[in-house]
């Protein structure tokens, strides 16, 4: 038992800091532009968007777009950056799940997230990974999941792919309406 308490809390604080490194990330790209320390770029745009799509690292990558479109950058080309690094970040996710034991990832982010990720993968297959990449939910969750349980490789990404270039056209589509 005080085996298993050790592990919840070490998979607890492995989740603290990727939510921390995450939130970071965004911050330090938005607060640098902010006060003046940096001119926001297309290079930040996609470091910060392609970590933020891998499993471990937690990051709101949807207000890093929106923060982008807000501040007049190309929108067709943000949009086809974001789609090329989130596909890049969950091609990564889909192989460490293919390659890694479940218990490893079980311990990482919890026995009862992964079995929920698990079961929402088995019964709705394809439709939940085009969900999960078109609503802010936790994406590189879903395709690390997918990747352990052996689904195809082309068919993951075919449907992150639709889901994600619905998702930013949807945001840019309303931005733009907004501003």
């Amino acid at each position: 038992m005080q085996f298993r308490n050790y592990k919840l809390k070490l998979s607890m604080l492995a989740l603290l800091i990727g939510l921390g490194v995450g939130i970071y990330m965004l911050s330090a790209v938005i607060a640098g532009s902010w006060i003046g320390m940096y001119k926001p770029s297309i290079i930040s745009f996609v470091i910060v968007h392609f970590l933020g799509y891998l499993f471990f690292i937690l990051s709101p990558v949807e207000l890093l777009f929106m923060y982008f479109v807000g501040i007049g950058t190309n929108i067709p080309l943000l949009i086809f950056l974001a789609l090329v690094t989130a596909i890049a970040a969950q091609s990564i996710d889909y192989l460490i799940g293919y390659f890694v034991s479940d218990k490893i990832l079980i311990s990482l982010i919890g026995e009862k997230r992964y079995k929920k990720t698990k079961r929402k993968i088995d019964k709705y297959n394809e439709l939940i990974i085009f969900l999960f990449n078109l609503s802010p939910l936790s994406s590189p969750i879903a395709v690390l999941i997918a990747g352990m349980l052996g689904y195809k490789l082309k068919k993951v990404l075919a449907y992150s792919f639709m889901g994600l270039l619905l998702k930013y056209c949807a945001i840019a589509l309303i931005l733009v309406k907004i501003m």
